[in-house]
């Protein structure tokens, strides 16, 4: 359930862009004329409107999600409030640039960033974050958490490495392509690398028994 539930902006995310995309001459005159304020120069063209509309409602999204989070009296996962800042940062440059190059560097730095946070706690600090996040949960041998820590490293910056290529080699120059990887490649690629996770660390949960 909570994998559904953080994927609901990009969801949204990805609505907003097709939606627009449809009718992208009334998206622009949609944001010519109530969010020109927002806009470099105050105005976008038909083309630029998709992604200007959705990473906005990616962010509203975002928002409303860390709200509802706060409301039912739970903790805000560290990895949801990177998410929102570099949603922020990112997605106000796409939306005053008008540029959807900032929204696509998004994606790979959120990545990297997670990378650089389980490696630099590890050999700095000493802490296993995944211990630490899932230690309450199940009991691993000291080596299987390391291992889990390191691979959780590289697939960040494996998945980094993927959007970036995938954003401005292979699907360059099309936006359309790689809002399609962002909403269900990329969560593809995550969703088999937990399942295949699961079934990895159920096996040294049964030599534990």
């Amino acid at each position: 359930m909570k994998f559904l539930f953080d994927f609901i902006p990009v969801l949204l995310f990805f609505a907003a862009y097709k939606l627009t995309g449809l009718n992208a001459d009334a998206a622009q005159h949609f944001i010519n004329t109530y969010l020109s304020g927002m806009i470099s120069g105050g105005s976008v063209t038909p083309e630029q409107s998709p992604i200007v509309i959705a990473t906005l409602v990616g962010i509203l999204a975002t928002m409303a999600q860390i709200g509802w989070i706060k409301l039912r009296g739970r903790k805000v996962d560290g990895i949801l409030w990177l998410s929102l800042g570099m949603f922020v940062v990112f997605g106000g440059l796409t939306i005053y640039l008008h540029d959807e190059d900032f929204i696509k560097w998004k994606l790979s730095i959120v990545y990297w960033l997670l990378a650089a946070v389980l490696l630099v706690s590890d050999l700095v600090f000493k802490k296993n974050l995944m211990r630490k996040s899932m230690g309450e949960i199940i009991e691993l041998p000291e080596q299987i958490w390391t291992r889990l820590n390191l691979a959780w490293i590289g697939f960040f910056v494996f998945m980094g490495a993927l959007n970036w290529y995938l954003a401005f080699v292979l699907f360059k120059g099309n936006t359309n392509a790689w809002v399609n990887f962002k909403a269900f490649g990329a969560t593809a690629i995550m969703f088999v690398f937990i399942v295949a996770q699961t079934v990895y660390l159920s096996r040294h949960i049964k030599d534990q028994a």
